[in-house]
């Protein structure tokens, strides 16, 4: 499994994700995923799976131009993938974020072809930041690439609290452990 963690890479100064998606690791993170390995994509990471073309669309600034920082609801969409095989669709679970540039877009006919697919792994039960289609995460089309705004790991046990994030991790460990 790889793991493109929250954070301000290379400080963001370009664009969200742009300087961190010509590192020298980007290419056999792609091939990784390519092969099948599972890549998880949280807030800056999202935002460089986007920039390295392993999903599509771009995240942009908020609505309103606001820095969000605070737990919001999430709607489960997909779960068909090993992220999300431990929530029930349609279930409602609380994660935190902290973005500024959490904007989710893409053009029609992809928003079209994420929803006809079940490539939606979660949206937002409210808006937050602007997202079309209120959408917080996305699968690439074989569902081993995973990218979403809100942290899961922010969310794994009681004393940070609550536990909703923490299945997202036990799938994970269970569809590499298999």
């Amino acid at each position: 499994m790889i793991a493109l963690p929250g954070g301000f890479s290379y400080g963001d100064y370009l664009r969200c994700g742009a300087i961190a998606a010509r590192s020298a690791i980007i290419p056999a993170i792609v091939a990784a995923a390519e092969a099948g390995v599972p890549v998880l994509g949280v807030c800056n990471g999202f935002q460089v799976l986007t920039e390295i073309g392993l999903l599509p669309g771009a995240l942009m600034r908020n609505a309103g131009l606001d820095f969000v920082c605070r737990d919001v609801a999430l709607a489960v969409g997909a779960t068909n993938s090993a992220f999300t095989r431990g929530y029930v669709a349609d279930e409602r679970i609380v994660i935190p974020v902290a973005h500024h540039d959490g904007n989710y877009t893409a053009d029609s006919d992809t928003l079209d072809r994420l929803d006809a697919e079940g490539r939606i792994a979660f949206r937002y039960a409210e808006s937050v930041n602007g997202s079309a289609r209120a959408i917080a995460g996305i699968l690439n089309a074989q569902g081993n690439v995973l990218g979403m705004m809100p942290h899961p790991e922010r969310r794994i046990e009681a004393a940070h609290g609550g536990n909703d994030g923490r299945r997202l991790f036990e799938g994970l460990l269970e569809a590499v452990s298999a």
